[in-house]
C-alpha cells in the first residue's frame, strides 16, 4: 500500500511556546510571524500551538489561538522533562520543573503526525518586543 502524501499546505507544523506571565497576543503573534518569515515557513502550515500546563490560561496565548482557530495542546512539566531537546535550559528547569517548554512541547505535539517523536525544524528563539510586557520562546516541529 502506498503512503498518502499530504497536500503542500497540510497543517503539520506545531509551534511550541513558552511565555512569561502576561505576555500579550501581539508579542506572541510577532514572535511566530518573525520565526516563520526568517525560516521561510508558511504560516498556513501551522497545525496548532503547544505549551506547559501552567500556561494554559495565559490570556495572550488563549486569545491568539482563538483568533486563529488553533488548538492548544497542553503538557505537564513531568512529561515535557522526558523529551530530549537540542537546547535545554536551567531557567525553565528552576521555574517550572522541566529543562524545556517550547522545544519539548513542539516535539510532543508533532509526534502524533509521525510514528516517533516530532522533529525540531526551528530551535527555540526568545522574543521581546519594545512596549510589550513579557517574553516569548518559540520552537517549531513537524
Amino acid at each position: 500500500m502506498n503512503a498518502i502524501t499530504p497536500p503542500p499546505n497540510f497543517p503539520s507544523l506545531w509551534v511550541g511556546i513558552g511565555c512569561q506571565k502576561g505576555s500579550s497576543r501581539k508579542l506572541i503573534a510577532t514572535a511566530i510571524e518573525t520565526v516563520f518569515q526568517q525560516h521561510q515557513l508558511p504560516e498556513n502550515a501551522i497545525a496548532g500551538l503547544a505549551t506547559i500546563d501552567n500556561k494554559a490560561s495565559e490570556i495572550g496565548l488563549t486569545e491568539f489561538c482563538r483568533l486563529h482557530n488553533f488548538p492548544l495542546k497542553i503538557f505537564s512539566a513531568d512529561i515535557l522533562a522526558t523529551v530530549p531537546v537540542p537546547n535545554p535550559s536551567k531557567i525553565p528547569q528552576k521555574t517550572v520543573g522541566t529543562p524545556s517548554v517550547a522545544e519539548a512541547a513542539a516535539i510532543l505535539a508533532a509526534s502524533h503526525i509521525t510514528p516517533d517523536l516530532g522533529i525540531i525544524l526551528v530551535p527555540k528563539h526568545i522574543f521581546r518586543l519594545q512596549g510589550e510586557l513579557g517574553a516569548v520562546t518559540i520552537a517549531v516541529a513537524c
